[in-house]
């Protein structure tokens, strides 16, 4: 099958609504390095990078509240920053470049997809499909 590993994407198709930043950045930690008292941090398997993660909560209106928030893993070599707050909103807008998604089956033998993301930035103004349902929608 041609399909192997990540799966790339775009932004827009995982957050068609957008989303908002509503954590701080962590250390993801491998949990087969790791021992009591001595912290390793998780490296993407295929890159080899260091592998981050952030909570974003989707702004899709349809969305139950539990399924609003989602951890979003970047993979850096330092700690992302994530982009300056915006004046007059409780949190931060955010969009993601270079996604991929990789379907799984979670815990409740659900299909769940993990995401993966190479670089976190401020909204392009004016761009996006969000931007284009939000002037149809005007």
């Amino acid at each position: 099958m041609a399909l192997q590993g990540p799966i790339p994407v775009t932004f827009d198709m995982v957050f068609p609504h957008g989303c908002y930043v509503v954590g701080e950045v962590e250390q993801v930690k491998d949990f087969d390095s790791s021992t009591n008292g001595r912290f390793v941090q998780a490296r993407d398997k295929q890159t080899g990078e260091l592998v981050w993660q952030v909570a974003v909560m989707d702004a899709d209106p349809t969305l139950k509240p539990a399924q609003k928030t989602v951890a979003v893993k970047i993979l850096a070599p330092v700690q992302p920053v994530p982009p300056a707050p915006t004046a007059g909103l409780p949190f931060t807008p955010v969009e993601f470049d270079g996604v991929t998604v990789t379907p799984y089956v979670n815990q409740a033998g659900r299909l769940a997809y993990s995401i993966r993301v190479r670089e976190m930035r401020a909204p392009r103004s004016g761009g996006g499909r969000a931007a284009a349902q939000a002037k149809d929608a005007a």
